[in-house]
């Protein structure tokens, strides 16, 4: 039997990538691994993370596109920047919070 982890991360957290220079919203969650073996294998091995931790779905940008990212818990850190995020769904998905992250909107929780 596996120990549940808490996410460290919450929707709406604002996150970089320790390894690669891209940053995200956090819009949802997975408590462990839930994508394909074929998707884990691409990781480089010296980075793969383990799959019994939680991994995010980013609302990811870099300094050249904006994108959807998979990221495992061990290989994200709070971005502090203050920067604003500039991922066009951002607004469709979240609302800002007023302190530089964001919440889901609530007419997404009816």
């Amino acid at each position: 039997m596996t120990k549940a982890r808490n996410a460290k991360y919450r929707i709406g957290q604002v996150v970089r990538h320790r390894h690669y220079s891209f940053r995200g919203v956090v819009f949802d969650v997975d408590p462990e691994f839930a994508n394909t073996d074929e998707w884990w294998e691409a990781i480089p091995e010296h980075i793969r993370p383990t799959k019994d931790q939680p991994f995010y779905h980013l609302l990811a940008e870099n300094s050249e596109t904006e994108y959807v990212a998979y990221v495992s818990e061990q290989n994200l850190e709070p971005d502090n920047s203050g920067e604003p995020v500039r991922h066009p769904q951002v607004e469709e998905m979240l609302a800002a919070d007023g302190d530089g992250g964001w919440r889901v909107r609530s007419e997404r929780l009816q």
